[in-house]
């Protein structure tokens, strides 16, 4: 799936993501129906059936696929709203006229919008999707 090195790194961000949270092991082990055994695997940067990173993905709210995304080198794609990127539980605030970035702002809406209308698209889909209508509305001359 990944090397030792990203799997480190999806072990960071599955660690935080549970801690910010609020979920003890035992507890986003259960909900994930794995022994918490496996999930501390995870939690340890050791490697874990593939069908694991996907239960993993629901119980963080996670779009399915981000946690072999993060593996990746990548972020994950939250379910929970706009979120800024690296930031779990902080809303956007920014606006355009605010100086944000609008191609990100339009990527995070057209995440926040995939997310809610399918239940079939990866993580690496809608990143994807998103990027791709950030790019057609740059060369339309909508966004700059």
């Amino acid at each position: 799936m990944a090397s030792p090195t990203d799997l480190d790194r999806l072990a960071r961000y599955v660690k935080q993501r549970r801690l910010e949270m609020n979920l003890a092991r035992l507890l986003a082990a259960n909900a994930a129906g794995m022994s918490k055994d496996t999930w501390a695997r995870v939690e340890r940067g050791q490697p874990v059936r593939e069908m694991n990173y996907a239960k993993i993905d629901k119980v963080l709210e996670w779009a399915p696929g981000s946690c072999v995304s993060v593996a990746s080198g990548q972020e994950p794609v939250p379910l929970t709203g706009e979120l800024a990127p690296g930031h779990y539980g902080a809303k956007v605030t920014e606006s355009a006229d605010a100086g944000a970035d609008v191609a990100a702002v339009v990527r995070r809406v057209v995440e926040s919008a995939s997310i809610a209308m399918t239940d079939h698209l990866t993580a690496q889909e809608i990143r994807d999707l998103s990027a791709r209508i950030a790019a057609d509305l740059k060369e339309e001359g909508v966004i700059p």
